[in-house]
């Protein structure tokens, strides 16, 4: 009596485990539109360690474009890159198209890391937003406010998540990062 039992809980149990898997996206392949109009996917920094921030113009945390410019600026030729997500849903603090958003972040702020088209993070929610949010994430939750931060690593697999008061020089942000090349390395 007991095997079969024993078979029966072990057979769920790999049922479940490949249905969790299955519900989880490959955030790699998830549609992408840059700041330009150009469709992609993050598969184009596949093997890197991706810095996912939903960003604004206008609001209390912009200054932290300084800082993320910094950082990537810092780790880009370790294989590190940050991806700007634009989006009104909080607050209305990004009210301009994509050459106002785009301009902005240049000329204020010099920002040469890549940006993306405006984004809803709320109702119809973008893709990628909606896999690192929902609750087969390994980090599940929904998105605060403005400039929160998602860390993927070069495996594709969200390894961390910052809310939007998590300065880009923070030692915990560094760390994180630090962590996620150090595996990355370790792969070679």
């Amino acid at each position: 009596m007991y095997l079969p039992f024993r078979s029966l809980v072990c057979a769920l149990f790999f049922c479940f485990s490949a249905l969790a898997a299955y519900a989880v996206p490959d955030l790699m392949k998830l549609p992408l539109v840059d700041i330009y109009g150009r469709q992609g996917t993050l598969g184009a920094w596949e093997g890197q360690v991706i810095l996912v921030v939903n960003v604004a113009s206008e609001c209390g945390y912009t200054r932290q474009y300084e800082g993320l410019e910094a950082l990537y600026q810092k780790y880009k030729d370790k294989g590190f890159v940050v991806l700007g997500f634009p989006s009104n849903d909080y607050g209305a603090q990004e009210p301009g198209n994509e050459a106002d958003i785009e301009k902005f972040c240049k000329s204020k702020y010099s920002v040469t890391f890549p940006l993306f088209g405006k984004v809803s993070l709320r109702l119809n929610a973008h893709p990628l937003f909606t896999a690192l949010t929902n609750p087969e994430s390994p980090i599940p939750g929904p998105i605060t406010w403005n400039f929160n931060k998602f860390l993927i690593g070069s495996d594709g697999i969200l390894k961390a998540r910052f809310l939007s008061d998590t300065e880009p020089d923070s030692l915990e942000l560094k760390l994180a990062v630090e962590k996620a090349l150090e595996a990355k390395a370790k792969k070679r």
